[in-house]
């Protein structure tokens, strides 16, 4: 008798390659996810799965999450996951740049969350009270978190903002640069966040509009106006630039009313600690950089000669 139930108890059910997933939500019972476990077939014996879990108190502490079965399965490893709480931790990663939109995007994708709740968030006057952030939009930090499948969209939101108050917790200073304050900072940052990759470059691109919000310029920032049309999967056109929106900066004097992305460290330091310099222009170069100019006719020469050199990249270098 003692060898037929550990042989029950030990005993291996392959599913081979498929993968079976059991969602424990708060207050499940045991009851019901052991037969979801036998109805799915990762297990084949309710005796060793029930008896068992009773004598090891797995059925009165059951840990919420979604868990995933593949390969071989006994009771007894069935069991001890459960009992260890191996439940699925989902790998996010937000990227330096990423508008809220896009995050939504890969909540829902990824945790199965509602992506339109996430917007609605971004402008709950109550939530973000609790958080105490003007918005949402800017504060969720880039960088790879690992959540566990179920969790809630309020509590992966809480996350991302506790990480964005540790990273950058060390770089204010009690005298903001230029006279801009934190709100105003992080709007920047994000803008310069979309303007470049280069990490060396953020400083100096970070100048230009410093040097333009100081002679009361426009900004004349093509990324807030991509922002304030919900996103562009084509090339801004020059109508572009005459929509009003209150994200276009070639209609508007001064910075956007919110962040347009979620802005990294780096981008963040280089508007507190922009270089030191008289630019008030800057043009992709084609290569993944920019050709800096002080004056609009050394602007206009500059575009001229990248746009003569692509031209003779594209026809062979003649």
């Amino acid at each position: 008798i003692v060898g037929f139930f550990t042989y029950a108890y030990l005993h291996k059910v392959d599913i081979g390659e498929r993968v079976v997933s059991v969602i424990i939500e708060p207050g499940d019972s045991f009851r019901s996810v052991g037969s979801e476990l036998l109805d799915k077939g990762v297990v084949d014996s309710k005796a060793m799965l029930f008896y068992p879990a009773k004598l090891r108190d797995i059925d009165k502490k059951l840990v919420p999450g979604r868990y995933d079965f593949t390969g071989r399965n006994s009771c007894r490893s069935v069991l001890d996951k459960l009992e260890r709480g191996e439940f699925v931790r989902i790998r996010l990663t937000v990227y330096e740049g990423a508008p809220i939109w896009r995050v939504a995007s890969m909540l829902q994708e990824k945790l199965n969350l509602d992506s339109a709740a996430l917007m609605a968030l971004n402008s709950d006057t109550t939530f973000l009270r609790t958080l105490k952030l003007p918005y949402l939009e800017g504060y969720l930090y880039p960088e790879t978190y690992f959540v566990p499948w179920g969790t809630k969209l309020e509590k992966v939101v809480e996350e991302m903002v506790a990480m964005f108050r540790s990273q950058t917790d060390t770089v204010w200073t009690d005298n903001i640069s230029n006279n801009l304050n934190r709100e105003e900072v992080m709007v920047l940052a994000s803008i310069v966040e979309a303007e470049t990759a280069l990490d060396d470059e953020k400083p100096r691109v970070a100048s230009v509009y410093h040097n333009r919000l100081k002679k009361r310029m426009k900004l004349d920032a093509d990324p807030t106006v991509i922002y304030g049309l919900g996103g562009l999967d084509r090339p801004l056109w020059k109508k572009d630039l005459r929509k009003d929106t209150p994200y276009n900066t070639y209609r508007n004097k001064g910075l956007p009313p919110t962040p347009i992305n979620s802005p990294g460290l780096k981008a963040i330091r280089a508007v507190l600690h922009p270089e030191s310099t008289d630019y008030l222009f800057f043009v992709a170069d084609g290569t993944g950089g920019h050709r800096f100019s002080r004056t609009n006719s050394e602007h206009n020469q500059a575009r001229r000669e990248i746009k003569k050199a692509m031209e003779q990249k594209d026809n062979g270098g003649s």
